[in-house]
């Protein structure tokens, strides 16, 4: 059978649902059908939880993306042996969890930016655990800008489900610090990055949506002036640009307009509240702005049910069908 597409899956945290969901998701026949899935993290970790979810997989492991064989039948894997020193307590919080997940994205980025795979998906991490290990992380997207060596403020969060997508300016900083954040340079960053990816993802003139920062967009100045001052002028240079967008709208009523390819919403309460109410448990978020195809789950690591066979599977069906699109559009410009 011919598999279209290369895609990493990093194993997030294996004490959680990770490991879980990430096997569930490549022996998926939705994934099978469009892709070839490679997992990135412990093998140990697999084994572990595919017993506990009553699977029986051939795993079939590599030192590296560089080795791998596609050739191969089976679940193919890289195998980073990361439980050496310490073993894997399911459910806990500890600083190896945390490493594990960050070296498993690590790795999947790296294979992307060397040309192994065509695309990422992570599986959720515990930033309890990553602090843990002493390592600075702010989320998945300021992550893989690190890695891949692209300004931080050049990468945005999109959440995607069904046929909506969301785009935050700000997204896992204080309330103030994302207020801070809303200037007009940012926001018109994360515009044309929404512009952009769905310009890349073949739709040839979006159709933008942007939210204002206080209730009712300000009302007219009423509530406060960034709307007028900051985000309107942001807007108005976007549309210079021959970007269209319409705004700035109360995100409390925002995501109720239809004919929108996106909405770009101000800080991340505005976007999760509004698309964990629409999608539970099946958003992918891809991280945009950066050269590598990068998509997440919209949800935590579940430790409190991990290795209890009750985790689903369907956000990271839903992220690597997001990536699958998007590579083979990448691949067809």
């Amino acid at each position: 059978m011919a598999h279209t597409r290369k895609i990493a899956i990093g194993l997030g945290d294996p004490a959680g649902i990770g490991p879980e969901i990430a096997l569930k998701a490549a022996l998926d026949e939705r994934v099978t059908r469009v892709a070839r899935p490679l997992l990135v993290g412990d093998k140990g970790a697999v084994e572990r939880h595919a017993r506990a979810s009553g699977l029986a997989p051939k795993l079939v492991a590599f030192k590296s993306a560089s080795e791998v064989d596609w050739s191969r039948d089976g679940v193919l894997m890289i195998d980073l042996d990361q439980f050496r020193a310490e073993p894997l307590e399911l459910g806990k919080v500890k600083a190896a969890h945390g490493r594990a997940a960050v070296d498993a994205a690590r790795v999947a980025i790296e294979a992307a930016l060397a040309g192994e795979v065509d695309a990422v998906v992570a599986a959720p991490q515990t930033e309890r655990a990553i602090k843990e290990a002493g390592i600075s992380f702010d989320g998945y997207p300021s992550f893989v800008a690190r890695v891949t060596g692209t300004p931080v403020e050049d990468v945005f969060l999109m959440h995607c489900f069904d046929d909506k997508r969301i785009v935050h300016v700000s997204l896992h900083v204080s309330l103030a610090r994302a207020i801070s954040l809303v200037t007009e340079a940012r926001v018109l960053k994360a515009v044309r990055a929404a512009h952009d990816t769905l310009t890349r993802l073949g739709i040839s003139s979006p159709r933008l949506c942007c939210s204002g920062l206080n209730p009712h967009a300000g009302e007219e100045g009423m509530f406060g002036q960034e709307e007028i001052e900051i985000i309107e002028p942001a807007l108005e240079a976007a549309r210079h640009a021959g970007i269209r967008i319409d705004g700035p709208f109360g995100a409390d009523t925002m995501f109720h307009r239809e004919g929108y390819d996106a909405f770009v919403v101000m800080f991340h309460d505005q976007g999760h509240i509004a698309s964990k109410l629409m999608a539970r448990n099946r958003i992918a978020g891809l991280a945009i702005g950066t050269p590598v195809l990068f998509s997440s789950v919209a949800h935590g690591s579940g430790l409190d049910i991990a290795g209890q066979n009750k985790a689903s599977a369907e956000a990271m069906v839903e992220a690597v069908a997001r990536l699958v699109g998007a590579a083979e559009k990448r691949k067809a410009a």
